[in-house]
């Protein structure tokens, strides 16, 4: 009985040693890690990115969806949030309709548990309107026609689609808000305004361009309070830098989208004017996080003279320190192809492409102040293995992230 229980006792040692091993080496590990990653230091503020793709081809089509509350893709995008649990999160591609929708998002889906998740609130949120689907009533992609969703001031079938929401656990100060829907292109300094190549002339007409808006959605710059302190969220989407010609169009466009929050910031901007008529940028000094689906990867895709570069590169950006996945570098070597010929680190990538075509690319970005101080950071793209893998593929982005601590008041 002695060399029995011996034996039973070394038996139970040997599988404890291989489950600890395997906790180690194995899938278990991955779940540790990940838990780790998605700590959050005491104090710090989780400000996160992303583009959900819950864009529908009708007006009210998304509501309905959302309202029936049974569909598995968005119980999907609804665990991603529950999981990395951001703070205040910007949603991209939310179809508009007066706020309705996202509303019907909490209710029916962050409201409850998906897959396992702890149901989140937000119970302070901004929606506004954006320029997707505005008719121009002028021919704006060159084919002497007017009124596709081409010839809308930004690519939309009817107005709010492709919209944008703010969700926040803290206030967002509404009194103060700052939107830039409005603002005309030509009133940019150095505009990179389009020139038709077979011309010489602008690619649009007089008419056109004293009325084009810059934003293809809107410019946000919402102040958010955290216990006495305040940082500015500056949202947008820029227009994807493709879908043109050789008198790149869309390219200069989302150049210059990106290149008013880089003026903005440095406050050197008397020329830029909100929908309310104020002038001017953000004041000296303040904390600020940019956030959004800029649609410029700095090293590989379309991106018109390396669009982004006037964010990372810029004086006051703290673009250092790069979110990152394991997904993202797995995916680029499984899928191949376009990956293949991609010149930036796959880690960073956050958006699932045409492989055939442009492969993965990273174009989602939460860009924080000179000041603040970044303690945690990540892009929600789990390896196979990891926790929320089957998660990912709810868009073709991955939700982004940083945890930051604001500077100490004077």
């Amino acid at each position: 009985m002695t060399n029995n229980w011996h034996r039973n006792i070394r038996f139970l040692l040997s599988i404890s040693l291989l489950i600890f091993c395997f906790d180690s080496f194995g899938t278990a590990s991955f779940a540790q890690t990940n838990n780790q990653t998605l700590k959050k230091k005491p104090g710090a503020i989780r400000v996160a990115t992303f583009n959900v793709a819950l864009n529908r081809s009708s007006e009210g089509e998304l509501l309905k969806e959302l309202e029936k509350g049974d569909s598995e893709k968005i119980a999907k995008l609804a665990a991603i949030i529950q999981m990395v649990r951001p703070d205040v999160l910007l949603l991209n591609e939310v179809d508009f309709d007066e706020g309705k929708t996202v509303a019907a998002f909490e209710k029916h889906f962050l409201s409850k548990s998906q897959h396992g998740q702890k149901a989140i609130s937000y119970p302070f949120r901004y929606v506004g309107t954006v320029n997707t689907g505005v008719d121009s009533k002028q021919d704006l992609n060159g084919d002497r026609r007017v009124g596709s969703a081409d010839d809308a001031f930004g690519f939309g079938w009817f107005p709010g689609q492709y919209g944008m929401a703010v969700l926040s656990m803290h206030p967002i100060d509404t009194d103060n808000v700052r939107t830039f829907q409005n603002f005309l292109w030509k009133d940019m300094p150095g505009a990179m305004l389009p020139v038709d190549p077979k011309t010489g002339e602008n690619w649009y007409s007089k008419e056109a361009m004293d009325i084009f808006r810059l934003s293809s959605k809107s410019h946000w710059d919402l102040p958010i309070t955290v216990d006495s302190k305040t940082f500015h969220l500056l949202a947008c989407h820029p227009t994807p830098p493709v879908f043109d010609k050789e008198e790149d169009r869309n390219g200069k466009r989302n150049h210059d989208e990106i290149r008013l929050w880089a003026q903005y910031i440095n406050n050197d901007c008397d020329w830029l004017y909100d929908d309310n008529g104020n002038r001017g940028g953000l004041a000296n000094g303040a904390a600020f996080v940019i956030a959004g689906d800029l649609n410029a990867d700095p090293n590989d895709g379309d991106s018109t003279d390396n669009a982004i570069d006037q964010l990372l590169k810029h004086d006051l950006v703290l673009a250092d320190s790069i979110p990152a996945s394991n997904g993202g570098k797995h995916y680029s070597e499984k899928d191949g192809q376009a990956n293949l010929e991609h010149k930036g680190d796959a880690s960073h990538d956050t958006a699932n492409f045409n492989d055939k075509t442009v492969g993965n690319v990273r174009i989602d970005y939460v860009l924080p102040s000179k000041g603040t101080t970044v303690s945690n950071q990540g892009v929600f793209w789990p390896a196979p293995g990891e926790p929320g893998n089957d998660l990912a593929t709810a868009s073709d982005h991955r939700m982004v992230w940083i945890d930051i601590e604001l500077p100490k008041k004077e």
